[in-house]
């Protein structure tokens, strides 16, 4: 008998806590074969594909506290520049049900480890059945200000819908370094193979995710 989806609160979510942010250029035969909803096709320039990998640390004072690795992919659809969520783990079944039912964002359980220490950071995933993916970071400089930042995602609902997801961010930035180290054989080995463009640390973020509803392309 399957087991019924948890309870997930409404959109949209309002999130607090902190994350590590990195940009990847990345050839785009070296992807692993990440589905893309209809008419989206991934945003490549000079034989590069551009990703950009989460791990967050959501905390108590917002609609759910757990912790999240999120894989979101630089995307065209139409004419337009989004983003695309092609792989995500959380370790919260709420939140699991809830990004899948609301914006189609393919949620996986995972135990993720979040340690921070001042200016260093150390984040591990482990899943069933696969090698575990770490991450390591450190403050180079962090900046007096808070960061502002908007977008959305593009995702593919359970009933084939395309929706777009609206996203808007605040928090206060550092950038740093970063290495994820994983076994040769684990998917997410395509991150070993390259080195990040970019690494930001944001601290005591604020953010949206979605709205009254999600938003339908056709």
């Amino acid at each position: 008998m399957e087991r019924p989806a948890a309870p997930f609160p409404p959109s949209p979510w309002h999130l607090t806590g902190d994350m590590i942010v990195s940009l990847w250029r990345v050839p785009p035969g070296d992807l692993p074969s990440w589905p893309l909803p209809p008419g989206v096709r991934p945003w490549v320039v000079r034989r590069r594909a551009t990703l950009a990998t989460f791990w967050v640390d959501y905390r108590p004072g917002g609609a759910l506290a757990y912790r999240e690795f999120l894989i979101a992919l630089a995307v065209r659809h139409g004419h337009r520049l989004a983003a695309g969520t092609v792989a995500a783990w959380v370790d919260d079944e709420q939140s699991l049900a809830g990004g899948r039912a609301l914006w189609g964002i393919p949620k996986e359980l995972g135990t993720i480890t979040f340690r921070a220490d001042g200016r260093n950071a150390r984040v591990e995933l482990t899943t069933a059945g696969t090698p575990p993916v770490r991450l390591t970071y450190r403050d180079v400089l962090r900046l007096p200000f808070r960061l502002p930042a908007h977008g959305h995602l593009i995702q593919q609902l359970s009933d084939g819908t395309v929706c777009r997801v609206p996203m808007r961010i605040s928090g206060r930035p550092a950038l740093g370094r970063s290495r994820v180290t994983a076994a040769g054989e684990a998917p997410l080995s395509v991150l070993t193979r390259h080195r990040p463009l970019l690494t930001v640390a944001l601290r005591d973020f604020r953010s949206t995710v979605g709205g009254s509803a999600p938003s339908a392309d056709h």
